[in-house]
C-alpha cells in the first residue's frame, strides 16, 4: 500500500526538479510511512510512499525493467501476481524482487496496455514507458484505489491524493460548481470530476495515456459485458461459496499479520467465516465500532461473529465528540464528503492499526447481491404508481411532512417519510436514487443562491445515474441498479471513504466482495437470485446456509452510520452554529442564509430531520475555508 505521484512534462527536454516531486509525495506519508522512492528521468518525475506489505526488505519502488526504459510506481496489492510473474519469467522476464507491483512493469513490457486485462487486485498505478515517450496510469476494476490527475499549460501532474497535487502552484483551483452540486445532492462528487473544476479523478476500472501533450482515457472493463446466464439455485449458491472462498484465501497475502472489520452483517460475517477455514486464517483480529444509541449499536452481533470465528476481538464506542475529529477529517478528504459513517470508519481504523497492518472488509456485498432498502423502494414504487395518481403521492407527501420523525435510526414514521419524499420530488428516471439522494430540485430553489443557481442552469445533475443504468444494458432492472451503485456509490463515495479513512491511519484494508471473478459471477446472476419474495441478497445467503448461522443471515440489515440527527441538536450544534452562521453563509455568495437558518430551527425544534443537508453544508463550509475558496 503506497501513496504515488508523478509530473510528466510537456516539453520532455525541461527538467524536473528533485524538490517539485518530494513536496508532492511528502503529503502522503500516512499512505506510507515505512519509506520513500524516486526516480528521475528527462522530463519525467515519479515517486512514491510505501506502507510495506509482501517482500518488506526487498519491494522498493520505483520498479523497472531489466534495461530500466520503464518504470512503474503502485499503490495496492496484485493477488495473482505470482502466476503472472510465473508466465513473465517463462517468455524470459528478470525479477529481482518477491515483490508483487513488480510484475506490472514486465506484464506491460509483454504485454502493452493489455496487461490490465491479466491482472487481479486493487491498485493505482503510474508507469513511463520511455519507448514510447508515454505515461500510463490505471485504477483497478471496483476503484478501491483512487488516482487524480490535472493537465496544465507544462504537463501532466497526478496522485493518489488531491493535496499533493495543490503543492503545484500551476495547479488551477476554480470551483467546480456541478461538483458542488452533486455533493449536496448525494453528499460525495461522481467521477471524474472533482470540487477543482481542473482537477479530474481516473474512474474505476479506466487508464489513461498521455503522450505528447495529450491525455486519452479509456475502459478496459465493464460489469456491463458480463452476460447473464441460466443458473439453478444449487449452482449459484455452491459457485459463490466457492468463488468468495477463493477471494478471501487471495487476498491474505501478507508479509504482516491482517484483521477483519465486523460490522455483525452477513458480508463481514462472510468473510470472517472464510478467514477462519482457510491456512492461516486461525490467527486473525477482529474489529468493530458501537454507539450507546441502541438503534444504531450492532456490537452484540459482532461479538457473537467473532467468537464464531475465533478471531482476537477488538471493539469501540463512537460518542458525540466526534466534532474533535470534525476539522481533521474534513481538511484531509481535500474536498467536500459527507458520508457521516466516515467517522466510525477511522476510529475502526484507528484502533485496528494499533494491532495490523491490513484489514479485510466486506464491502461490495450489498451492491452486488441486493442489500440495500432502496432496491425494494423502487420495487414498491413500481407497485405504487399503479394505484396511486400523483396527486395523491403529493398529497401525501404534505401529511408526513407534518408528522415528527423519530429519534430511532429508521422505523416506521422515517421510512415512510423518506419513500413517500423520495417518490414525490425526485424524478423516477433514477431509480433507486430517488432514495439516495438528499436535496431535491424544489429545496434547491429555496436554498441555492441566484448566482448558484445560474452556473447551474444547463447542468443535470442526475445525468451520471441515468448514463449508468442505461450503459449496463440489461432489461433485468434490479442488474441494472446494482451496475449503476457499482460505478457510483460504492466506487465514489464507499470506496473513497474506507480508502481515505484507513489510510489516514496507515492502515490498508483489502475488499474481498470486489474480486473480478466474484464481480463477474455476481452479474452473470439474473436479479431474482438476488432480491427474492422481499429477502435481499438471496443467493448469498443460500450459499452461506450451513456455514453462517441462521440468526446472522435472516437479521435486517442496519447500515454504518450514526445518530448525526441527534447530535445536530446537541452536541455538534455549536460546531454548526459557527460554520452556518448568517453572515458567514452570506459571505460565500453560493447558499441562501435565511434558508440555512429556517433548516437548522426545524431540524433543532425537531419538526423535520435536516441532518444531510446541515452536515453537508457545514462539510462545504469548513473545506472552503481550508482551500480559501
Amino acid at each position: 500500500m503506497c501513496g504515488i505521484v508523478g509530473i510528466v512534462e510537456r516539453d520532455l527536454t525541461r527538467p524536473v526538479a528533485a524538490g517539485d516531486v518530494e513536496r508532492m509525495v511528502r503529503t502522503l506519508n500516512h499512505r506510507g510511512p515505512d519509506e520513500e522512492g524516486s526516480v528521475l528521468l528527462p522530463g519525467v518525475g515519479l515517486a512514491m510512499r510505501r506502507l510495506a506489505i509482501v517482500d518488506i526488505a526487498g519491494g522498493q519502488q520505483p520498479f523497472a525493467n531489466e534495461d530500466s526504459s520503464m518504470q512503474v510506481v503502485a499503490n495496492g496489492e496484485i493477488y495473482n501476481f505470482q502466476a503472472v510473474k510465473d508466465e513473465l519469467i517463462a517468455r524470459g522476464h528478470h525479477f529481482r524482487s518477491r515483490s508483487d507491483v513488480e510484475v506490472l512493469v514486465h506484464a506491460y513490457e509483454e504485454y502493452g496496455e493489455t496487461f490490465l486485462d491479466r491482472i487481479r487486485g486493487m491498485f493505482a498505478l503510474a508507469l513511463w514507458d520511455g519507448r514510447r515517450r508515454a505515461l500510463v496510469a490505471a485504477r483497478d476494476r471496483a476503484g478501491e484505489k483512487p488516482l487524480y490527475y490535472t493537465v496544465t499549460p507544462h504537463g501532466l501532474r497526478l496522485a493518489s491524493e488531491i493535496k499533493a497535487l495543490l503543492t503545484r502552484p500551476e495547479v488551477d483551483r476554480t470551483l467546480d460548481h456541478e461538483a458542488l452540486d452533486q455533493f449536496l445532492t448525494y453528499e460525495y462528487i461522481i467521477a471524474p470530476r472533482t470540487i477543482f473544476k481542473a482537477i479530474h479523478k481516473l474512474p474505476a476500472a479506466h487508464y489513461l495515456v498521455y503522450k505528447d501533450g495529450e491525455v486519452t482515457v479509456k475502459r478496459y472493463w465493464d460489469a456491463a459485458d458480463v452476460q447473464v446466464r441460466a443458473w439453478t439455485e444449487a449452482e449459484a449458491a455452491d459457485a459463490l461459496r466457492d468463488t468468495l472462498g477463493k477471494a478471501v484465501r487471495s487476498q491474505m497475502m501478507s508479509d504482516v499479520p491482517i484483521g477483519l472489520f465486523l460490522s455483525g452483517g452477513i458480508d463481514s460475517s462472510a468473510v470472517g467465516i472464510m478467514l477462519r477455514d482457510a491456512p492461516g486464517g486461525s490467527s486473525v483480529s477482529s474489529f468493530s465500532m458501537g454507539f450507546d444509541d441502541g438503534s444504531y449499536n450492532e456490537l452484540p452481533y459482532a461479538r457473537e461473529v467473532a467468537a464464531l470465528c475465533g478471531t482476537a476481538h477488538h471493539e469501540g464506542t463512537v460518542t458525540p465528540d466526534v466534532a474533535a475529529l470534525f476539522d481533521r477529517l474534513v481538511v484531509h478528504l481535500d474536498e467536500p464528503f459527507a458520508d457521516v459513517s466516515l467517522f466510525p470508519t477511522f476510529l475502526v481504523s484507528r484502533m485496528a492499526r494499533e494491532h495490523v497492518k491490513v484489514a479485510l472488509t466486506g464491502d461490495g456485498g450489498d451492491e452486488l447481491f441486493g442489500g440495500y432498502d432502496a432496491y425494494q423502494a423502487e420495487a414498491l414504487a413500481g407497485k405504487w404508481a399503479g394505484l396511486m395518481p400523483d396527486a395523491a403521492t403529493r398529497a401525501a407527501d404534505a401529511v408526513l411532512a407534518l408528522v415528527p420523525p423519530t429519534d430511532r435510526k429508521k422505523g416506521l414514521v422515517n421510512k415512510a417519510r423518506r419513500f413517500v419524499d423520495g417518490l414525490a420530488h425526485a424524478p423516477a428516471s433514477i431509480a433507486q436514487y430517488r432514495w439516495m439522494t438528499f436535496l431535491g430540485a424544489d429545496a434547491k430553489e429555496r436554498l441555492y443562491a441566484p448566482a448558484f443557481r445560474h452556473a447551474l442552469v444547463s447542468a443535470d445533475v442526475y445525468r451520471p445515474v441515468r448514463d449508468a443504468l442505461a450503459r449496463a444494458g440489461k432489461d433485468d432492472l434490479l442488474n441494472r441498479q446494482l451496475y449503476a451503485d457499482l460505478s457510483i456509490y460504492l466506487a465514489d463515495d464507499i470506496l473513497v471513504k474506507v480508502d481515505r479513512m484507513s489510510m489516514a491511519t496507515s492502515l490498508e484494508t483489502r475488499a474481498p466482495f470486489l474480486d473480478v471473478d466474484v464481480m463477474e459471477l455476481a452479474f452473470s446472476m439474473p436479479g431474482d437470485l438476488k432480491i427474492r419474495s422481499g429477502s435481499r441478497k438471496y443467493i448469498l445467503k443460500q450459499a452461506l446456509r450451513g456455514v453462517v448461522p441462521d440468526r446472522i443471515l435472516d437479521r435486517s440489515k442496519e447500515g454504518f452510520s450514526i445518530p448525526m440527527k441527534q447530535w445536530l441538536k446537541r452536541e455538534l450544534k455549536p460546531l454548526m452554529d459557527r460554520l452556518l452562521a448568517p453572515d458567514r453563509v452570506a459571505a460565500r455568495g453560493l447558499i441562501d442564509p435565511g434558508e440555512t437558518g429556517r433548516l437548522i430551527d426545524e431540524h433543532c425544534a425537531g419538526r423535520a430531520n435536516h441532518a444531510h443537508v446541515l452536515f453537508s453544508l457545514m462539510v462545504f463550509e469548513r473545506w472552503a475555508e481550508e482551500f480559501a475558496l
